[in-house]
């Protein structure tokens, strides 16, 4: 069986993205309530802001599906100073994602999607290992760590809110 590199990237981002949104909106909610300020919130002191972290993993999101395809990542600017403004960034990121074509990634598994390093290094890596240790495991631990960061601010969510999409494979046992 072949697994294809848009399945792994696309398909991966994608519902993770739309749960994203879901428990922001969910955070939204708890926020006017509480008259919390969620953007700035983080788990520690010199971790990123809620912002930040949805902003971060649309950015991995985007770069990857770019770098595999064989484009130059683009950056889009990180103001977003609502809720609100992070769910459109998120459907943007969607969109975006949405405009990849499976016949993009013909040949990604070889591609150069090398990442510049700090000093003048650089992670250099084919499209495989860049999906595989670098794009994936970033995007879901800023998914992850936003999660965190609502349910350490009251945000009454389940892990079921996170693995929002894995409810399409519930059936029936026989």
């Amino acid at each position: 069986m072949k697994i294809s590199i848009y399945d792994m990237s696309v398909e991966s981002f994608v519902p993770m993205l739309k749960s994203l949104a879901a428990i922001l909106d969910q955070g939204a909610a708890r926020a006017t309530f509480m008259k919390l300020d969620l953007l700035n919130a983080r788990l520690a002191p010199d971790m990123y802001t809620l912002a930040q972290q949805v902003q971060i993993a649309c950015d991995h999101a985007t770069d990857c599906v770019a770098r595999l395809a064989g484009k130059e990542p683009r950056r889009s600017e990180r103001n977003e100073a609502t809720v609100g403004d992070l769910t459109t960034r998120i459907s943007k990121t969607i969109e975006n994602l949405a405009n990849a074509k499976a016949a993009d990634f013909e040949g990604a598994e070889d591609r150069d999607c090398s990442v510049p390093g700090p000093n003048g290094m650089v992670f250099a890596m084919n499209g495989v290992q860049y999906l595989r240790d670098w794009a994936l495991p970033h995007f879901y631990f800023h998914v992850v760590t936003a999660y965190d960061i609502l349910r350490n601010h009251g945000v009454a969510l389940r892990k079921q809110d996170y693995l929002s999409g894995v409810g399409a494979y519930m059936r029936p046992h026989d």
